[in-house]
């Protein structure tokens, strides 16, 4: 970094999150005030209708999402899992019907460079650019175990590669037709026992923020979408919330502080998603878990802090989210909190959840304008990052 340059970019960061914590407080009592959504309420849309990241183009207002009926709009919302190394026949069809917007895959849907190829050609043909996404962190943290990163997240951080070694991922990743990673972590662990030791950039939120932003820019620099990682921050947590539920008692001031920074610089730095993890933090919402709380998702990332892409969630089977309910009903929730994608990581998932989003859409008028919103943006998305 140009000298002077990280000191300008640390007070944008700085007064950006200033604002966050200005409004945020007024934001969640106006809310609740208003008679906001809870959990099981209808929820007004947001006012950044299918606007992507900054420096991307604007979705024009009449495209492409009205041309899809309510059915494909509702499938937008949803990445899918499936077993095996070729996609089937109800993915396939999931997709060409535009019922999915893409799937994950895992380690047991890769085997080498030619059957992957041959997998992500299959979901294009059938899907129409769809999202193709994995974890591909560094060290043992990658999908594609024979493409880079090669070093751990720490260990890029130390080495001073975190741009150069997301840009060479992202190439490998996008000529294997892979179009979203989820990473880069912005997590930082200052806990002992933090659950997230050992994926994190860096272990001070200034250091962590400048690597979030060069690692956003070396994906996006190869054509693949990046993804910030588990907003607001999994660095106090204990416990994995893939394995149970996790409470962060940090108090407002020591999130803006450490946990904010890396996702602050991640979205000055353009990245197209952000995760929004399921861990429960009463100093910003007392009752719900992060993936199901418009207080955190609307008001802080959206609202507070200007984040303008595609919210996902993590994965929806995780512990700390069945421990709030039914797959059906934690998806619904999400989505009324303003979460673009709900990830499906259990092979059973898909269905009841779909025909459930879709219900509901069909009855509730406030939900189908949600719907459309988070549709309008999965769509410009998916149309950025496709493969020729």
């Amino acid at each position: 970094m140009r000298a002077g340059r990280g000191d300008v970019v640390r007070r944008r960061r700085v007064a950006l999150l200033a604002v966050a914590a200005l409004a945020l407080v007024a934001g969640i009592v106006a809310g609740v005030l208003s008679g906001g959504s809870g959990p099981d309420g209808d929820a007004p849309p947001s006012p950044n209708v299918a606007v992507p990241p900054a420096g991307e183009p604007a979705a024009p207002e009449s495209a492409p999402v009205d041309r899809l009926g309510l059915a494909q709009q509702v499938g937008q919302l949803i990445v899918l899992r499936f077993a095996g190394t070729a996609p089937p026949a109800y993915v396939r069809r999931a997709l060409r019907e535009r019922r999915a917007a893409g799937a994950i895959l895992f380690r047991d849907n890769v085997l080498d460079p030619a059957q992957l190829r041959a997998l992500t050609r299959s979901l294009r043909r059938a899907g129409r650019d769809p999202i193709v996404a994995v974890d591909q962190e560094g060290g043992d943290i990658r999908i594609v175990p024979w493409a880079p990163p090669a070093l751990s997240a720490p260990r890029q951080a130390a080495a001073g590669t975190v741009r150069r070694d997301a840009r060479a991922a992202g190439r490998a990743l996008r000529g294997l037709g892979i179009t979203v990673t989820l990473a880069p972590v912005g997590d930082v662990p200052t806990v002992g026992g933090a659950a997230m030791s050992g994926r994190e950039l860096a272990r001070d939120g200034d250091a962590a923020a400048d690597a979030m932003a060069d690692a956003v820019a070396g994906w996006r620099a190869a054509g693949v979408a990046p993804t910030a990682k588990h907003f607001p921050g999994l660095g106090g947590a204990t416990v994995n919330t893939d394995f149970g539920p996790a409470t962060i008692e940090r108090s407002r001031a020591e999130l803006e502080a450490t946990d904010l920074p890396p996702f602050a610089a991640a979205i000055e730095a353009g990245v197209p998603l952000v995760m929004v993890g399921h861990a429960r933090y009463p100093a910003l919402d007392r009752e719900r878990i992060a993936s199901q709380s418009a207080p955190i998702v609307e008001d802080l990332l959206r609202r507070r802090m200007g984040f303008r892409g595609v919210v996902v969630t993590d994965s929806m089977e995780a512990r700390a989210s069945i421990a709030t309910g039914t797959i059906e009903t934690v998806s619904e929730r999400a989505v009324r909190a303003g979460a673009d994608l709900v990830l499906l990581t259990g092979r059973g998932s898909y269905r009841p959840v779909y025909d459930h989003l879709l219900a509901l859409a069909r009855r509730s008028p406030a939900f189908r304008l949600r719907v459309r919103e988070s549709a309008a943006r999965v769509l410009a998305l998916r149309a950025r990052y496709s493969r020729p």
